[in-house]
């Protein structure tokens, strides 16, 4: 159980850039509680103890938001971040290294008593809201999109978006590969204003040499410098060329 313990803290520190720490996430992460509370209720259930493992599931449910059915299979490494508001049915079977947003629901379809829950394998991420009904398989690295609402099978690789779901994309590569690198919007338009200025600046020392802006101070670009030793009108058009080339 400790073993399982540890791979769980590892995984959440991998798959969230907010964890700083073990303790943080040991304290303050629901689904990790989620989690370890559901080993323990699967395994009152597998040894006919039903009634108990109901019993403490619900007060799982109570104390992280997060329902779990105790005969739901959950592998290792499975990762419930935010968590609340996720419902994992009775006959689910979820494989390793997954990782499950909130509002997610692993439903069923079917009043019959066997397989009526999907079957997740390994490295599946499953975004916001998504819906998963029926005795379906999502396939290794497959990837759901929040708000879809799947009902067939998801080829392994494949992302799964819309309502009902669509197959996007499809790479039938198995791997876990969670992108956490994103451009930062404020930088990017922070360096394109910044080079705006200074194609202004250039600009605006080529027509303070015509009219005699002597003064306004302006940051002198070498190039303009040597363009107005001995400038007419020519040189304007000269030194718009070694704008527009820069």
């Amino acid at each position: 159980m400790f073993d399982d313990l540890k791979d769980d803290l590892q995984a959440a520190k991998a798959r969230d850039p907010a964890a700083r720490s073990s303790l943080e996430i040991l304290c303050c992460y629901p689904g990790i509680w989620a989690i370890l509370l559901h080993r323990w209720n699967h395994w009152l259930w597998t040894h006919n103890l039903p009634f108990w493992g109901r019993f403490f599931s619900q007060i799982s449910r109570f104390l992280t938001g997060i329902e779990i059915h105790p005969g739901a299979q959950i592998g290792k490494r499975v990762f419930i971040d935010h968590g609340m508001g996720i419902v994992i049915g009775e006959t689910t079977i979820v494989g390793d290294d997954v990782l499950i947003y909130q509002g997610v629901v692993l439903g069923g379809t079917s009043l019959s008593k066997g397989k009526r829950h999907p079957t997740v394998e390994d490295a599946v991420v499953i975004g916001s809201g998504a819906k998963v009904l029926g005795n379906i398989t999502l396939g290794c690295s497959s990837k759901i999109g929040a708000g879809a609402v799947v009902l067939q099978d998801v080829p392994r690789g494949a992302t799964a978006v819309g309502v009902p779901s669509r197959i996007i994309h499809e790479d039938r590569k198995c791997v876990l590969d969670l992108e956490h690198e994103f451009p930062d919007p404020v930088s990017s338009a922070i360096d394109l204003l910044f080079e705006r200025q200074e194609e202004l600046e250039k600009r605006i020392n080529i027509l303070s040499h015509f009219h005699d802006i002597d003064h306004v101070e302006f940051s002198h670009d070498p190039k303009v410098e040597e363009v107005f030793k001995g400038a007419d009108e020519k040189s304007f058009y000269k030194l718009n060329n070694i704008i527009e080339d820069e």
